[in-house]
């Protein structure tokens, strides 16, 4: 039997960390190394920022839409972030999984308990931490250049982050994220492992099978 007629259901792999941690720019490299990797496009009610694209960026929904979404079960997850809401449409999901792709998510630990407790077999998750407090906060000093948040809302990014971070022990893997190189490289493993487990490679009992046959 051919190896490469292997077959797999795809993953779903949760990045979270508190802003300015990494977790945009390793996600942002993990999808261009790996071609079989989609982004999760979440649903969000906040204003769409300059240079953002309706279904690339996110679907920019109103409260009452989102709202919608949620009751009639559209979405695998939701949470409230700094005052908007967010989730993740469920279809586009679901159909990339079975077809054997994985799937990447930018979310926080809310959302990630969601989806812990409806699609746990499918889900891996990845917690980044900064080297330092001190090095987050000029992280999102040199951030707020580009996206011109003021000093209040700098202080209450790092206010969650308190809040955040203690959710790190209930992630499969925690990085801290020195280098960003490094990072990235040590996600990507992790990526790579977890595409190698047994319960995922849906199409080994054939495999197997056509080895005793050949034997």
């Amino acid at each position: 039997m051919d190896v490469t007629g292997l077959k797999r259901r795809g993953l779903m792999y949760v990045l979270s960390s508190p802003s300015g941690a990494g977790k945009t720019t390793i996600t942002r490299a993990l999808l261009k190394q790996n071609t079989d990797l989609d982004m999760s496009i979440s649903a969000t009610t906040r204003q769409r920022r300059a240079g953002e694209v309706q279904a690339q960026d996110y679907y920019f929904v109103d409260t009452a839409e989102f709202n919608d979404m949620v009751d009639n079960g559209e979405m695998l997850e939701h949470a409230k972030v700094f005052g908007n809401y967010y989730g993740t449409p469920r279809n586009a999901v679901e159909q990339a999984l079975s077809e054997g792709r994985d799937v990447i998510f930018d979310i926080d630990w809310q959302g990630t308990q969601q989806l812990g407790e409806m699609v746990r077999e499918d889900l891996v998750t990845v917690f980044i931490l900064p080297p330092s407090a001190r090095e987050l906060e000029q992280r999102l000093r040199n951030r707020s250049k580009d996206t011109l948040e003021t000093e209040a809302q700098i202080q209450e990014r790092m206010s969650k982050s308190k809040d955040e971070i203690t959710h790190y022990s209930e992630y499969d893997y925690v990085l801290i994220n020195h280098d960003i190189e490094t990072a990235i490289e040590q996600a990507q493993m992790i990526l790579d492992a977890e595409r190698l487990k047994r319960r995922r490679r849906t199409g080994m009992s054939d495999f197997v099978r056509g080895l005793q046959e050949g034997l």
